[in-house]
């Protein structure tokens, strides 16, 4: 089954713009025009998707894809109880039938055949055909379908087709700037500007590692994670070891560039 959490609107996410991307979102809603977010892991897609549906006013229906992932995890199946048989709407047709955002984090993990079923909702027919059920669902004036995934994981086996990505308007994202990114840091985690800004000289030194022995640079969320160990005490070097370096290198030599870098900018 699908990993399915459904948001209302609530407390304010925290969301710190690069650019105009709030503008352009806005605009894409309200032509209620599909969305496609693409970017590195942790450098702020699902949080961005998470504050439009809160600037909007809109729920937001969130799910993990993944490759045991069918159709029917998406649109909802028959189940069994003391009186028969019950349908069960999937939370892509649930998304369609209140008018909610339906976001697909990382839709290149889910099988090809599971995600054609997203196509009749990103044309001009927004309808969504529940074959089991013999039902035809005209999505909810309010309904938007928002997909995510990182293309530096692209390979053949795992990309979408053409026919899926020319349905979308399509945002790129990518880690902020160092001057955002320390905002960031200090918004996030509540710590100096300084020790941000340090912190943002390591992700940096990370990231130009990335295709000479690191598959993936240090993202703004663990970034997040070595301020917040440092907030709650945490010595600073321990605290980038522990969050920055471990979670993404089992190189050694990798391993003690970086914790090199580390003594260097808290030494």
């Amino acid at each position: 089954m699908t990993n399915q959490n459904q948001y209302t609107v609530g407390k304010e996410p925290f969301y710190q713009a690069q650019g105009d991307e709030v503008l352009l979102y806005e605009a894409a809603y309200a032509a209620r025009l599909p969305v496609m977010v693409k970017g590195p892991t942790g450098c702020g897609k699902s949080r961005f998707v998470e504050y439009m549906a809160w600037k909007l006013g809109k729920p937001l229906i969130t799910v993990a894809c993944n490759e045991d992932m069918t159709a029917s995890d998406l649109v909802g199946r028959y189940l069994l109880d003391a009186n028969g048989t019950r349908w069960l709407d999937g939370p892509l047709t649930t998304a369609a039938r209140i008018g909610a955002i339906c976001y697909l984090d990382e839709i290149v993990e889910a099988r090809q055949d599971t995600t054609v079923v997203i196509h009749p909702l990103t044309d001009h027919r927004r309808t969504l055909p529940l074959d089991k059920k013999g039902e035809l669902i005209e999505a909810h004036p309010d309904f938007q379908l928002v997909i995510s995934y990182n293309p530096g994981y692209q390979s053949l086996m795992k990309d979408l087709k053409q026919s899926t990505k020319q349905r979308f308007a399509a945002f790129e994202f990518d880690y902020p700037a160092p001057a955002i990114e320390a905002d960031i840091l200090s918004k996030e985690a509540g710590i100096e500007r300084a020790l941000a800004e340090k912190l943002v000289q390591i992700g940096q030194a990370a990231r130009n590692l990335k295709g000479h022995g690191l598959d993936e640079g240090i993202s703004t969320r663990l970034l997040v994670y070595a301020a917040t160990l440092i907030k709650r005490g945490v010595e600073s070097q321990a605290a980038c070891r522990m969050a920055l370096v471990r979670p993404i290198t089992d190189d050694a030599d990798i391993r003690d560039t970086l914790d090199h870098a580390i003594a260097a900018t808290f030494g």
